[in-house]
């Protein structure tokens, strides 16, 4: 790919940066250094590779979800400055 100015501020447009006009002869060299890596890359035979999601081969563990009832709701409410038969009242901080 050839990199020159209009591409330069095309990828400064999309990405919302502002750049100056001294700094598009160091960022063309440096896009095209970029694009050469990343031709080396793809030149790689990656079909025997399987794709990865995390860099670990370990595998996340996840346990069943089971809702069980760890308090009574009347023990919870207990040390509770005020309340009612079954929730916590607190002080309203939204208003409209």
């Amino acid at each position: 790919m050839n990199i020159n100015e209009e591409t330069i501020h095309k990828v400064a447009n999309l990405a919302r940066i502002e750049i100056k006009e001294a700094e598009v002869p160091g960022l063309i060299d440096e896009m095209s250094k970029i694009l050469t890596f990343m031709e080396q890359l793809n030149a790689l035979d990656t079909s025997g590779v399987e794709p990865l999601v995390y860099m670990n081969e370990r595998h996340n563990v996840w346990r069943e979800d089971k809702a069980n009832t760890e308090i009574a709701v009347h023990d919870a409410l207990k040390n509770a400055a005020e309340h009612n038969e079954r929730f916590f009242m607190v002080p309203k901080i939204i208003e409209k």
